[in-house]
């Protein structure tokens, strides 16, 4: 596929009625059918998470001197013939390596030619974000990442910039996944969908959002947790800094010790996090997504501390879903401090989850599909790992 010239065409309205809210994956398969989403190669099954899609990495890779936004009036295209370095081929078979400290922008298989009525919004997989991989979507003359304004037709970027552990991809590897946003004429901006604290507090009487008594602050918040699972239990773990690269298809193949140092509970139960070190840590609280919500990690208050809580952010209907009808997963918090030390102590407020309705229950939860990699977590590496 070189070109969009066939994108626009008319097509059965029917994915653009119903009720607002995140679409889930039914809605999403409309889509694909209808091609208001398609890809270089066929949408795989696989793909299809409750609540969104995972994207893939096309053919080509461009390592680049920065980062950058095409801004308006300007694609990606333009933006990289003046800051590319060198193109990389990532249809070998053997793959590519993007090192760390590296910035690489790479054409992704999937295509969007959305409605007026439709948005979308990306995000990192929990496994990016777990092996300090930054990764946002780019597209063509937008002044924000991540972000896909209603009727956008064109191609998808991701912007791939390895933190911690250098790491081999290919063509089809998934590092993000994008959810879309059916909206009405009102709805312009995000907080129009997140529901209230009020409303937070009402679903948690009817059926427990977390596991204990529920703290909201313009979402749900949620603490860390630094006294520990029992004795010989890490409470977190710090990432190596000189390691091997890690493929990031092959999932159970590598050994933690080879890539992460396991911090022990402290008799304070304190934890200071060093400037610019990487930290697998978890939450207090287990979670309950319900089936006709979302939630999503968002930014840290600045005067909550100085320091970075999930890349990758995003909880699909039915996480921590467990059959007692309790709360069952933990969320898993990847974390950094900035240019300070900073003192973490145990029970201490590090994020919030924003809750949103969907526009109707997903056909599947996750946890009922095959790639629900975190279901029931505690303490947990990325998918790559063996348990430790």
């Amino acid at each position: 596929m070189n070109d969009v010239t066939d994108l626009g065409r008319a097509r059965p309205r029917s994915v653009l009625l119903g009720p607002t809210g995140l679409m889930p994956r039914q809605d999403i398969r409309d889509l694909v059918r209808r091609n208001f989403l398609r890809g270089e190669e066929p949408i795989r099954e696989s793909q299809y998470q409750p609540a969104s899609l995972d994207l893939r990495l096309g053919r080509r890779a461009y390592r680049v001197r920065a980062s950058f936004l095409p801004g308006q009036g300007a694609t990606v295209e333009d933006k990289l013939e003046a800051l590319r370095w060198e193109e990389i081929d990532l249809a070998r078979e053997e793959g590519a390596i993007f090192e760390r400290g590296c910035v690489y922008v790479v054409e992704l298989l999937e295509w969007l030619d959305l409605p007026d009525s439709i948005s979308a919004a990306a995000n990192p997989k929990s496994s990016t974000g777990r092996l300090d991989v930054f990764t946002r979507l780019i597209t063509d003359r937008s002044e924000v990442f991540d972000s896909v304004e209603s009727g956008y037709q064109g191609r998808l970027y991701a912007e791939v910039s390895p933190r911690t552990f250098s790491i081999k991809v290919r063509k089809g590897t998934r590092l993000n996944q994008i959810r879309f946003r059916r909206r009405n004429s009102q709805q312009e901006e995000l907080s129009d969908f997140r529901l209230p604290d009020a409303k937070l507090r009402d679903l948690h009487a009817q059926s427990p959002l977390v596991d204990g008594p529920l703290s909201v602050r313009n979402g749900l918040v949620l603490r860390i947790d630094l006294a520990g699972a029992g004795p010989g239990r890490p409470i977190g773990y710090r990432a190596q800094r000189h390691t091997d690269v890690i493929d990031l298809d092959r999932v159970g193949a590598y050994r933690p010790e080879d890539y992460w140092e396991p911090i022990p509970a402290r008799e304070d139960r304190r934890l200071i996090l060093d400037p610019n070190e990487f930290y697998i840590l978890v939450s207090k609280e287990r979670l309950h997504i319900p089936p006709a919500l979302a939630a999503e990690m968002v930014p840290i208050d600045p005067s909550m501390g100085e320091f970075r809580v999930h890349y990758a952010g995003f909880f699909d209907p039915g996480f921590g879903f467990a059959p007692t009808g309790h709360p069952g997963s933990r969320a898993v918090m990847e974390v950094r401090s900035h240019e300070v030390p900073f003192n973490l102590e145990d029970g201490q407020m590090v994020c919030r989850l924003a809750y949103e309705r969907m526009a109707a229950e997903p056909d599947a939860l996750y946890g009922a599909i095959g790639t629900s990699n975190y279901q029931g977590q505690d303490l947990k590496l990325s998918k790559q790992f063996r348990d430790p």
